[in-house]
């Protein structure tokens, strides 16, 4: 498995379950610890478990991987870490102050959606 061909199965699940404002960072050339970051914004609690539950039953669908989930929904940040793809799930303010997309804008975005 490639790890572009998971983070694009991650962008689809995260798309299925109405994930906002979807990125998708190569960070290859930027960082050693991973090679992509999918960054998202889940508008409450439940959404943001939603949509890290979809993210973990798409990769191990599809991939046959299981991803490591970090943080909790109520503090506003989920991580799911799949090794070469990290998963950024915010809730709207968290992602504004952290701005994770300005920290790593070295990183070539190769997907938005809005």
């Amino acid at each position: 498995m490639k790890p572009l061909e998971l983070a694009h199965t991650i962008v689809d699940a995260l798309e299925e379950k109405k994930g906002e404002n979807i990125l998708l960072l190569d960070l290859q050339k930027v960082a050693m610890f991973t090679d992509f970051f999918v960054i998202c914004t889940g508008t409450s609690d439940r959404m943001l478990d939603a949509l890290a539950d979809g993210v973990e039953d798409a990769a191990r669908e599809k991939h046959a991987i299981k991803g490591h989930r970090e943080g909790q929904s109520a503090s506003g940040w989920v991580v799911v870490d799949f090794g070469q793809v990290i998963v950024h799930l915010f809730a709207p303010e968290v992602r504004d102050y952290y701005k994770l997309e300005d920290l790593w804008r070295d990183g070539k975005v190769l997907l938005r959606l809005q």
